[in-house]
């Protein structure tokens, strides 16, 4: 895997991985409190019905600046936005240590999930930048193993801590996380904007004007390519995301299981999508990405189906995980092709694509999330089981935009 930048090999390898930590530590500040919000909500006199808002609200945060802050990085280079970002994130979470009060926990988790908009509209267009698509590809589905890691780890790490810590040292945790991810990326990563790379090419800043950018968005608005990948980058992960944050409320709320409990069935699901990622990981150079995306489909589909139709008659934990496990390995495949797809579907500066890009995606997976646990997704598994199937099937329509049809004959990524 050689680097498109003139850096070495290792320190790109450094870079990746530290883009990663900083991604892993965002996911974490959402995954490894999710255990610990039955006790957040018992401790600031709040409903439990303000237990899904920790992160609907933190996913929605993540848009808050997006149609900002990719122009900013087109204009003042990746490097120094995404430095910004980790301050942003890390003083957000100190914050919260001493909170108390509902409300202004919920702004804090708002502006924490700031830190997670600029990871999707900063460091994934550096990435990409950085390495020719197939290595850009392998590199994403690393690095999404890696963060990867926060669902399965973080209820794990959120219970123990729990069982020796209040849950404010959790954000504590994190802030000291920021401070490690803000040295690691001062020391290793490289801008790579204004530079020449090896095939001779270099990618200009972009100044900032707003009429030109408003018309640039408008663009990315009518090219329906853009807006089907992002939609469906969005739809596909949208039964995980409400997962996540309902299973506190079914799993432990519900079903009477405790923390640890809870914690352990998150495992078969995400570990199916490391699986996902492993087998993109391995043939991402042999097929067409349309063609990996319509493969995912297999497995993806069949869990939505094991989900519901398991779970319609036989209504327990297992049939629930069961299914969301097999979706999880479809995810896990499609999820780096499609984005990849989706970025490169605009001649457009890839700042600017990635900020619209993300925008579309955060927003339907925090909305989502809101609108399955308003209508009744948590009341119990067989809700829960419905509606995420029925969530993940609507993402079949913009797919079909994206590598379905003469469409997918004219796809051309770059």
């Amino acid at each position: 895997m050689k680097p498109l930048l003139y850096i070495t090999p290792l320190r790109a390898l450094l870079f990746g991985l530290t883009l990663a930590l900083f991604e892993l530590l965002t996911y974490l500040a959402s995954d490894a409190v999710m255990p610990a919000m039955p006790v957040v909500v018992g401790d600031l006199n709040a409903s439990p019905e303000f237990i899904p808002h920790a992160l609907n609200l933190y996913l929605l945060g993540g848009v808050v600046l997006q149609w900002l802050i990719g122009p900013l990085a087109d204009r003042y280079g990746r490097r120094p936005l995404l430095l910004t970002g980790c301050v942003v994130f890390g003083v957000a979470c100190l914050a919260t240590f001493w909170v108390h009060d509902i409300g202004l926990f919920n702004l804090l988790r708002l502006v924490q999930g700031i830190g997670l908009g600029f990871v999707v509209t900063v460091s994934y267009p550096a990435l990409n930048e950085a390495y020719t698509e197939a290595d850009a590809v392998r590199m994403m589905a690393l690095l999404a193993n890696i963060a990867l890691l926060s669902p399965l780890l973080g209820p794990l790490v959120g219970t123990l801590m729990l069982q020796w810590l209040d849950w404010r040292w959790l954000f504590a945790a994190f802030a000291v996380g920021a401070v490690v991810c803000w040295g690691l990326l001062y020391r290793l990563m490289p801008e790579t904007l204004g530079v020449e790379r090896r095939d001779g090419t270099r990618l200009a800043f972009t100044p900032i004007h707003l009429l030109p950018l408003l018309a640039g968005y408008g663009q990315l608005l009518a090219n329906r390519r853009f807006v089907a990948g992002s939609a469906a980058l969005g739809l596909v992960g949208l039964p995980l995301i409400g997962w996540i944050g309902l299973s506190p409320v079914l799993l432990i709320h519900d079903e009477g299981l405790s923390t640890m409990e809870y914690a352990l069935w998150q495992l078969p699901v995400f570990a199916g999508l490391i699986m996902g990622n492993l087998i993109i990981n391995r043939i991402a150079d042999r097929y067409p990405l349309p063609a990996l995306v319509r493969g995912a489909l297999w497995p993806y589909l069949a869990g939505l189906g094991l989900l519901v139709l398991a779970t319609w008659c036989w209504p327990t934990v297992t049939s629930v995980v069961a299914g969301m496990s097999l979706y999880a390995i479809g995810l896990g495949v499609a999820n780096a092709v499609l984005y990849r797809m989706t970025l490169f579907a605009s001649e457009q500066s890839k700042g600017l694509v990635s900020a619209m890009l993300g925008m579309i995606t955060i927003a339907l997976l925090g909305l989502g999330g809101v609108v399955l646990a308003m209508l009744g997704a948590g009341a119990s598994l067989l809700h829960f089981a419905v509606g995420a199937g029925v969530a993940g099937a609507l993402a079949l329509w913009p797919l079909w935009f994206v590598v379905g049809g003469s469409a997918a004959k004219r796809v051309v990524v770059q």
